[in-house]
């Protein structure tokens, strides 16, 4: 798995195309070269009430958050991270050059001994022609 969730400051969606957005962040994780197509979940969660920085209401904010699999190195984690953070902010460059804007990202590890999970999609995906190692 991963699990991509971005949240964002509500005022972002005057700037932005959030499902281009989501897209664009889901294609990257798909073409990281670390996940089976099976296995990628990509979602956005608006919010409309936040508070940033100086509490201007002209400020914005884009925050990502990957959660992994456990059991990988630091470099496949980081390199993940990079590239990921690239398609975020790539995205987003156009808003972050006009107009305020915070754009985070982190990467966690999931606790397999505190993850429950039961699905049939890497069958379905594999049966498309889709699934592959990787």
């Amino acid at each position: 798995m991963p699990h991509l969730v971005l949240e964002y400051s509500a005022n972002l969606e005057s700037e932005v195309d959030i499902a281009k957005l989501v897209s664009a962040l889901h294609e990257a994780a798909m073409t990281s070269g670390v996940f089976k197509p099976g296995a990628v979940r990509t979602r956005a969660v608006s919010r409309e009430i936040y508070m940033i920085a100086d509490g201007h209401p002209d400020n914005r904010f884009a925050h990502l958050v990957v959660r992994i699999g456990s059991g990988r190195s630091p470099e496949v984690k980081r390199d993940l991270g990079r590239h990921l953070f690239e398609a975020l902010t790539e995205t987003l460059a156009e808003v972050s050059q006009t107009r305020p804007l915070a754009i985070s990202m982190e990467v966690q590890e999931i606790d397999p001994h505190f993850s429950f999970r039961k699905n049939n999609l890497h069958e379905i995906v594999a049966a498309r022609g889709g699934d592959t190692d990787g």
